[in-house]
């Protein structure tokens, strides 16, 4: 497999039809190596428009988000070099690295001890120094990183059910959070923004289906 053309073509035949078209954007997934973030018996499936398993013998399990959703989900949280970023669900690293060249400081929450370490390595290996890679139980990532709040923009790397207030209270004013918001068989990417001490607007952005963040609660149902 010649990379560069790989690469080529998933900008060219994925992302940009998504209507990514931010010329920062674009040429930063030209430069950062997707394939330094991906399992090694995983490389073949580095520029491939699908989900791809990160930990050995759990298909189901932690997967990393097509390349597509990854870099619509970056253009519109619109992260600016001042900014500190807050990431819920690090798994292999990738999405930190992007917001790492977009942001002063990231902060990133991972629950699982091997994707932890599979992130550090990958992280420093490609020369980011602006990460902080921290292993938390999945509980307490849902509740976000209030000793590092506020925070510029907020990205969950995942599907919830509903986003928590409790990582909205952690934006400052005018600070974004973006998420994969609801239930299969659809769900929307939402951006959410901080307009007040107590308030939020949130929009719409697309439909899309992404692996569930785990810690996070289901909408309760009720049986009569």
């Amino acid at each position: 497999m010649n990379i560069e053309i790989a690469r080529f073509n998933m900008i060219e035949q994925q992302i940009r039809p998504w209507e990514v078209l931010d010329p920062a954007i674009l040429s930063l997934l030209a430069t950062v190596r997707r394939e330094d973030f991906v399992p090694p018996a995983m490389r073949a499936l580095a520029f491939v428009d699908t989900q791809v398993p990160l930990l050995p013998g759990e298909p189901d399990g932690p997967r990393m988000l097509e390349p597509k959703q990854e870099a619509r989900l970056l253009q519109e949280l619109q992260v600016q070099r001042h900014e500190k970023v807050l990431e819920i669900g690090t798994g292999s690293g990738f999405m930190a690295a992007l917001l790492a060249h977009r942001a002063m400081q990231v902060h990133t929450l991972e629950c699982r001890p091997e994707l932890v370490r599979m992130a550090r390595d990958s992280l420093r290996r490609n020369g980011i120094a602006n990460v902080s890679v921290h292993e938390v139980s999945a509980a307490a990532g849902a509740r976000g990183l209030p000793g590092e709040a506020p925070f510029d923009a907020i990205v969950l790397s995942g599907s919830v059910a509903e986003v928590p207030p409790v990582l909205l209270t952690q934006l400052k004013v005018g600070g974004r959070l973006v998420a994969v918001v609801g239930e299969l068989p659809m769900m929307r990417a939402r951006l959410f923004k901080r307009v007040g001490d107590a308030a939020w607007s949130d929009i719409d952005l697309f439909d899309t289906v992404a692996p569930r963040l785990a810690g996070f609660n289901e909408r309760t149902r009720f049986h009569f």
